[in-house]
């Protein structure tokens, strides 16, 4: 599978008892309940792996993959990324967006007109950032705020309203 249609749902945190099942620590976009499979980052490739039961609990779940059915290779996968078919992504609200979707949109300031193309979302704690270049140095535009008025995902366009002095600090 290639990595450029998948997206990072979380990692495998731990083993979970004697029988093969681990624990994983995920983000809310997936609603593992009724995902039939997920793939998992091994040696860099990204490998399917099939589930048989979870059971979830906020931002962590049980799972019992297909063939994993001893501690040792429950082991295995500790500490790998899990990744879902962006396929299976659910549908956001309008005005939301998944991070890897904005990625080289252009991003055009109301007065001040075009200033670059992002680059990254980037997590400051709790808050999420576009980063772009913007006369050769790093902008970090807020998604939390008052900042964004509009995103065309078919033009692949951010419209933005800057404070004044916003892009000289």
């Amino acid at each position: 599978m290639e990595r450029s249609t998948c997206f990072k749902i979380g990692y495998v945190a731990k083993t979970h008892g004697l029988k093969g099942e681990v624990t994983i620590m995920y983000t809310d976009v997936a609603n593992l309940e009724s995902v039939k499979s997920v793939f998992i980052e091994v040696r860099n490739d990204l490998v399917p792996y099939f589930i048989e039961h979870v059971s979830s609990r906020k931002d962590k779940a049980f799972i019992k993959f297909e063939d994993v059915n001893t501690l040792e290779a429950a082991t295995m996968l500790k500490g790998s990324s899990i990744y879902l078919d962006k396929s299976q992504r659910p549908k956001l609200k309008r005005g939301e967006f998944y991070d890897d979707e904005v990625i080289d949109f252009t991003v055009e300031d109301e007065d001040l007109g075009l200033l670059g193309a992002v680059k990254e979302v980037a997590q400051s704690g709790p808050n999420r950032l576009l980063s772009l270049d913007y006369l050769g140095k790093e902008v970090l535009i807020p998604i939390n705020g008052p900042f964004i008025l509009s995103i065309n995902k078919t033009k692949k366009k951010i419209i933005v309203l800057l404070p004044d002095g916003f892009l000289d600090l």
